[in-house]
């Protein structure tokens, strides 16, 4: 009795390995492209183990932060998992599928509105640089007399600059450098009203909040956060309708965030891209992007020091 329990053990121990080792090309961070009608949008998907018989996960969509997923399950050669909305009107989950073909993750997602769209994942590249960078001579990436250099993304700008400022005094189309760029050193200073809702993109993927709320906010949500994976550590923000910098430095994926003149992030890894990303080739050079489609903001001297 005690030599079957213990082939019935081995068994079972045998099955759980190779159930394990299926997932295993399932494994690890997604830069997904999702075809909607007529346009494509980026998203975002990190799975990985919990233990030795499950998974679970993160998923950035469209729009939104990082949500958690606290299961993804396998069967059949397709991998499932269900989300409940964050920002969407309705109350249906978002319902994830998809499977491997060759090295991509294929599959569909059925949205809180009962949409369902195609996507494609790829590997996101891990960004590693070798040695420090060398610095570059500064752009000054923001003239002060005009809109010179950048470009809306929507279909109308209501972007002006007035006595050497950018300006977005309502919410409408953001705004994106003509330019893209690897790893660099930014140097940016911004002023909001009560309020607002702004941010600043880097390689136009990952956004480095600007909002006027702290309570009731999650630490990743907050101003000088990347948001919805790296919360700062320290609040150094000066409040409304007062001129604030950010000097940020990001290389690969490592970036470093002095607010104010305090470091509240350092030499951190961001996992993905955010909720807006402009696509998601990580890695590939991209723009500096400022959010122009939420609240009223105003941004200056905005000046950016390439690595060579």
């Amino acid at each position: 009795m005690k030599t079957t329990f213990l082939i019935f053990t081995l068994a079972l121990a045998g099955i759980r390995v190779r159930a394990q080792g299926d997932t295993t090309a399932l494994l690890g961070r997604w830069d997904i492209t999702v075809h909607a009608q007529g346009r494509d949008f980026s998203s975002w998907l990190e799975v990985c183990r919990s233990g030795s018989r499950f998974m679970v996960g993160r998923f950035v969509g469209a729009g939104g932060s990082s949500r958690p997923i606290s299961r993804v399950n396998l069967e059949n050669g397709k991998m499932r998992f269900s989300i409940p909305p964050q920002w969407e009107s309705e109350d249906r989950n978002l319902d994830v599928e998809a499977g491997m073909q060759g090295d991509s993750l294929v599959g569909t997602m059925v949205t809180p509105s009962g949409e369902t769209l195609n996507w494609v994942g790829y590997r996101a590249p891990a960004l590693k640089r070798q040695g420090e960078p060398v610095w570059g001579r500064s752009i000054t990436l923001f003239n002060g007399k005009d809109l010179s250099g950048w470009h809306v993304t929507g279909k109308t700008n209501q972007w002006v600059v007035e006595d050497g400022i950018l300006r977005s005094p309502r919410p409408g189309s953001n705004i994106v450098t003509d330019q893209k760029f690897t790893d660099f050193k930014l140097h940016i200073e911004f002023r909001y009203p009560k309020g607002s809702n702004s941010g600043v993109y880097l390689r136009g993927r990952y956004e480095v909040q600007i909002v006027d709320e702290e309570s009731g906010v999650q630490p990743n949500e907050v101003i000088s956060a990347v948001y919805g994976f790296l919360p700062p550590a320290e609040q150094a923000s000066k409040g409304p309708d007062v001129w604030q910098t950010y000097d940020i430095t990001l290389v690969g994926r490592l970036v470093t965030i002095v607010f104010n003149g305090k470091t509240v992030i350092c030499r951190s890894g961001i996992p993905g891209i955010t909720g807006g990303a402009l696509d998601s080739h990580e890695g590939e050079p991209g723009p500096i992007f400022l959010q122009g489609d939420h609240r009223a903001i105003e941004y200056r001297k905005i000046i950016l020091t390439p690595a060579k």
